[in-house]
């Protein structure tokens, strides 16, 4: 795969994602693809599991920030999601392997106000 095919099938995969086509939102993992949250300690294994495992989540909304990264073998996204009207800052990471996802690992932040000595620094 080349950088432009990965990022076409990043954006097809988050265009679906936003618009609730959980289907073809999980076209993009190969069937034996694995899920990674890192803070939980979770780890979904296979397609048809990260798809229910995102069927079955609150109500969700999803505001992406910044440009697609694609590399020939990987690819990340910066984005919030919120869930039932609380956000959530977010990275994906997902690695490719003969077209299609092998491997996602997603990392969450929940907001926070900036530390006392850099306050004065700072844009809100």
């Amino acid at each position: 795969m080349d950088d432009r095919t990965v990022r076409m099938a990043l954006q097809r995969h988050w265009d679906a994602s936003d618009a609730n086509d959980f289907t073809v939102e999980h076209e993009i993992y190969r069937d034996d693809a694995v899920l990674d949250y890192p803070q939980s300690g979770e780890r979904i294994r296979g397609r048809h599991n990260i798809q229910e495992s995102r069927f079955v989540q609150p109500t969700r909304s999803v505001l992406r920030s910044g440009e697609l990264s694609a590399a020939a073998i990987s690819g990340s996204l910066n984005f919030v999601l919120t869930y039932d009207g609380i956000p959530s800052y977010a990275v994906s990471i997902m690695e490719f392997r003969e077209g299609q996802v092998a491997n996602e690992t997603q990392y969450f932040a929940d907001r926070f106000d900036p530390g006392p000595s850099r306050a004065h620094l700072v844009n809100r």
